[in-house]
């Protein structure tokens, strides 16, 4: 597969999570669940929620609009490396909070990890 393609997958890929990420609500019965919280930290969960949803969008615009941008210039190849990282430390916070104690923990470990090689693979293809 080529670091154009790879960069493409990303983009789909982060799409895929954004709209999970606006399926919280529903999935995870939001509207009952954070009755319990405070009023400030039912906001924050839910604020935050929905500006990782935006920070998808953005690591999936340029991801599927500019592959080769991403690829080829000094400022997609940071994005590249960053969104790389972003997945990664994503990958190590689910070990930190969930543990790999079942099968659903250990499937988004291996999700995020695979998040992170989808932008780290089209950076060690293209090394200069």
């Amino acid at each position: 597969m080529s670091a154009r393609a790879l960069v493409m997958a990303g983009g789909v890929y982060c799409l895929g999570f954004a709209v999970f990420h606006l399926a919280f609500w529903k999935l995870f019965r939001w509207r009952e669940d954070l009755r319990s919280l405070t009023f400030v930290n039912r906001a924050i969960v839910q604020i935050l929620n929905l500006c990782l949803t935006f920070v998808f969008v953005v690591f999936a615009v340029p991801s599927l609009a500019m592959p080769g941008e991403m690829v080829n210039t000094d400022l997609g190849r940071m994005l590249l490396m960053l969104i790389a990282i972003f997945w990664l430390l994503r990958a190590g916070e689910q070990v930190w909070f969930f543990g790999l104690r079942n099968r659903v923990s250990i499937a988004f470990f291996a999700l995020f990890v695979a998040g992170s090689a989808l932008y780290a693979a089209p950076l060690l293809m293209t090394a200069r």
